[in-house]
């Protein structure tokens, strides 16, 4: 193999059905050759059927179309806020000077360390779900785009100078567009992070939902449940990215 040397796309899609097909050969031996104790990791087969269960008599999928729209609309609403702030801090440094050192600061911040504080404030409905996605979705937009739009092209900038833009047609005009691939990466990239905080969040104060559903049946030593909630957790992500 030859380094950075790209591979075809054929080729690409069939070792990535490779490795999943070995993982799932590997899990169902450990598990089916009985050399780990089923109590601690359901088969595949025993996941399925439990899974199967969760969706056709539990209405597990209620759980999922809430848990999503958690995700979306917490996601949401940071991106909202945060885009406008982070095209204001990489285009105008005076924005960039005032904004970057507490935005830098809070997105150190686990989301999850906020939840007892939000429970506080909002108690344990809906919005405190979207609050916990909120917080640790907003400061990682505004960041990073920041310094997308920090890092555009001078000669673009220049060049629209030259024709006779504005200040703010330059950002209208040049920065946006320039960025908006930048940007929508950006979203991409933290919503697939969304997922974890959505998760935590239903992991505590939450009566439905799949991070619910997860710990219900910890309680319950029914591995094949959470093993199939978290398979679904990947396969909305996969989907969704």
């Amino acid at each position: 193999m030859r380094p950075l040397h790209p591979v075809a796309p054929g080729t690409r899609s069939a070792l990535g059905i490779a490795f999943f097909v070995l993982f799932v050969a590997f899990w169902a031996w450990i598990t089916l050759g009985g050399h780990v104790n089923r109590i601690f990791l359901a088969d595949p087969l025993s996941m399925l059927k439990d899974g199967w269960r969760l969706l056709v008599e539990d209405r597990f999928w209620l759980d999922i179309l809430i848990t999503i729209w958690r995700v979306f609309g917490g996601f949401v609403l940071a991106s909202i806020v945060a885009v406008p702030i982070g095209i204001a801090m990489g285009a105008w440094k005076p924005v960039e000077a005032f904004l970057e050192p507490f935005v830098s600061f809070a997105r150190y911040l686990p989301a999850s360390a906020f939840i007892p504080l939000l429970i506080l404030w909002a108690g344990i409905g809906e919005f405190e779900k979207l609050l916990v996605i909120f917080v640790g979705s907003v400061f990682q937009i505004i960041l990073i785009v920041a310094v997308k739009v920090g890092s555009t092209r001078r000669d673009l900038v220049e060049a629209a100078y030259t024709l006779g833009a504005t200040d703010n047609g330059i950002v209208k005009r040049v920065i946006m567009p320039a960025n908006a691939p930048e940007i929508a990466e950006t979203l991409r990239l933290v919503l697939g992070w969304a997922w974890t905080y959505v998760i935590v969040a239903e992991l505590i104060g939450s009566s439905s939902g799949i991070g619910y559903m997860i710990i219900n049946s910890q309680s319950r030593l029914a591995t094949g449940q959470i093993i199939f909630g978290i398979i679904v957790i990947g396969l909305i992500g996969l989907l969704s990215d």
